[in-house]
């Protein structure tokens, strides 16, 4: 069936996006004119055009997020994920009659990824990012090495990730074929945008084939002989353990599933941080002191030639390098924050405005939007390091029009849909940096333009480059 995509400018507040049949689209021609006629009195800077088909509204005026947002009952991210994420990873839905109480308690088990249970994580993610540098790169050899700067940060956060989250294999040491587990799933994550499109899986080629040999890497006999496994994934295992109507084959995917929100937004943000500043010299000596500078307070002098260990504590002071991070979150994410109306009523947006929404209708904010607003961010394009700090400390105060946000940052969402991960993605993106800086000299290759983002994956998070970037890098021996 052919989808027509059309877009409506409500003034002042709202775009109504329209996904329709093509033969709806017809139809909806000679409707219009009577529609228009019977809509003149409502407010237009709020209407929204009906039409046969599904529709969502996006709410562009980022003063009015918060209206949206403490919407938690009538507007639902959930019943969105749990019809997209099933066909897209290939497992049965969990939300319902057929696994009573499994929804809850996999929601539950993500407050594992934050507060007290982030010391394990952090402690294992730093000596996994050792384990892999100290193997494939610091060798000895102090003479430059090239590479695509893309290729190489994604191959080491995927595999320190898939360490510290998954574990190890019986012997200990590195899982084997890591390279080609990573190759597999960038073909699947090629194909991503398309599967939460809900294109059926058999017309994209072999991605079916694709995502069956990921989901196999998974199974519970096989997982069952890995070694110093997250408490997360045990967690959910034993979840998983406890429902006979769960297949083996259903298991694995939930666990694929969890590979791909550990990496699949991961590993962009990882290669925007670190390209930004490498394309700011000064800006990356001023993080690099800031580490060297906070691994002094804590006693220690660094040396290239012993393994580093950076706290969660020590982590949370680098308010530089979170400045930097977050700045190329900004740059960088194009999520879409969707909610889906549970019921009739009326979305009071401010204390003159509301919209009527219907029950089934999608509600969507788009915060590139924001992030981009020259209102909020002077010269909203340029990557400027320090940009979330003032005074020393992080910086929290940004408007619009006078009015101070309450949301002005938001690549990982919102409300009840943030992502649960977030502080352990970005204090694993910060111990990358970290280690990179300490251990090597880096510099871009001269004559390559700046990458533009990939616009494929709008709205469904962190963009990735259009094109990797060359640079060069050798070990440090002072």
């Amino acid at each position: 069936m052919f989808i027509r995509l059309h877009l409506i400018w409500s003034p002042g507040c709202s775009t109504v996006l329209v996904l329709e049949p093509v033969a709806a689209w017809k139809e909806r021609l000679v409707g219009d004119a009577v529609r228009r006629r019977q809509e003149s009195q409502v407010d237009l800077r709020c209407s929204s055009v009906c039409s046969s088909g599904k529709y969502m509204t996006f709410i562009m005026d980022p003063l009015l997020y918060p209206s949206v947002i403490k919407q938690g009952r009538q507007l639902d991210f959930h019943e969105f994920t749990d019809k997209v994420a099933p066909r897209t990873f290939g497992y049965p839905p969990v939300l319902g009659s057929t696994f009573p109480g499994l929804w809850e308690q996999v929601k539950r088990s993500f407050q594992l990824l934050q507060g007290d249970h982030l010391l394990p994580l952090t402690e294992s993610m730093m000596g996994n990012l050792m384990l892999v540098f100290r193997q494939d790169q610091l060798d000895g050899d102090g003479g430059w090495r090239r590479g695509g700067l893309y290729d190489f940060c994604s191959s080491v956060m995927f595999e320190a990730t898939f360490l510290t989250i998954y574990g190890k294999p019986a012997g200990g040491g590195r899982h084997r074929g890591m390279d080609a587990l990573r190759k597999d799933f960038n073909k699947f994550d090629d194909m991503f945008p398309f599967l939460i499109a809900q294109i059926p899986i058999w017309l994209l080629g072999r991605t079916k084939a694709v995502r069956q040999k990921l989901i196999s890497y998974f199974l519970p006999q096989q997982m069952r002989q890995w070694s110093n496994t997250s408490q997360f994934i045990r967690r959910r295992a034993e979840l998983f353990e406890q429902h006979d109507q769960l297949k083996d084959a259903d298991k694995a995917a939930h666990h694929f599933a969890i590979l791909w929100a550990s990496v699949g937004n991961t590993l962009p943000a990882t290669f925007w941080a670190t390209y930004f500043l490498l394309s700011q010299p000064e800006a990356l000596e001023a993080v690099r002191q800031e580490v060297l500078d906070v691994l002094r307070d804590g006693g220690v002098d660094f040396n290239p030639g012993r393994d580093v260990i950076l706290s969660k504590e020590q982590l949370d002071r680098l308010i530089f390098l979170e400045s930097a991070i977050n700045e190329s979150l900004r740059l960088s994410s194009a999520s879409m924050n969707i909610r889906v109306a549970q019921e009739d009523f009326a979305l009071r947006l401010d204390n003159e405005r509301s919209v009527g929404v219907r029950k089934g209708d999608v509600i969507a904010l788009y915060p590139q939007s924001l992030h981009l607003d020259p209102d909020i961010y002077e010269d909203p394009q340029t990557f400027r390091f320090d940009r979330f700090v003032q005074d020393g400390r992080e910086k929290t105060d940004f408007s619009k029009d006078g009015q101070k946000l309450r949301y002005y940052l938001m690549p990982f969402g919102s409300g009840s849909s943030m992502c649960p991960g977030r502080y352990f993605a970005v204090n694993e993106i910060k111990q990358f940096i970290c280690l990179l800086l300490l251990y090597f000299h880096l510099q871009l290759e001269d004559g390559q333009n700046r990458p533009g983002p990939d616009s494929s994956r709008a709205g469904l998070g962190i963009l990735l480059p259009s094109s990797d970037v060359r640079f060069r890098y050798r070990q440090r021996t002072v």
